[in-house]
């Protein structure tokens, strides 16, 4: 079997013709794995208890290029992660913090890491309950922003920012 790796994520998959978006970096192939992840989601209420993880996830493993929008994109979602993972922030009082980035507009591109993860988004596709997919989904996001440890002061700081 031939397969093609994601430049975003390194998952190797069958190579597949398709859109990707504008500014996050992926294959077409890692990019529909990701749609079937969020129309799982979308149509089962049980699963989107980690809805806010798998876009978070997806999109720090995907970090795209030097776009103000990629910068920013990546920034706010490693706060997120940081906010949950970091201070215990339940999973869906993340949006409403990321809101007042709208505040700043100093968000600097950080260094990529050098693997994006030990996990990626067929992880979570595995699942076969709501309850295995929360688990999965919450290992996939930590991973993901475990491997942008040596970033984690600056999103450290930049959470400090948004929360005082």
């Amino acid at each position: 079997m031939t397969t093609k790796t994601c430049p975003g994520c390194r998952v190797e998959l069958e190579p597949f013709e398709g859109p990707t978006h504008r500014y996050i970096e992926s294959s077409p192939a890692c990019w529909a794995k990701y749609g079937e992840l969020l129309a799982r989601e979308y149509e089962d209420r049980r699963f989107m208890t980690v809805h806010r993880l798998t876009v978070d996830a997806y999109a720090v493993q995907h970090p795209g290029q030097d776009s103000p929008q990629a910068v920013r994109s990546v920034a706010g979602h490693l706060i997120s992660l940081h906010a949950i993972f970091e201070h215990d922030l339940p999973v869906g009082q993340a949006t409403p913090l990321l809101r007042r980035m709208r505040d700043f507009d100093d968000y600097v591109r950080l260094e990529r890491p050098v693997r994006p993860g030990t996990l990626d988004v067929l992880h979570p596709l595995a699942a076969t309950t709501a309850e295995e997919h929360e688990s999965r989904v919450r290992a996939w996001a930590r991973s993901a922003y475990e491997s942008w440890a040596r970033e984690h002061q600056r999103i450290a700081d930049w959470y400090r920012r948004l929360r005082s």
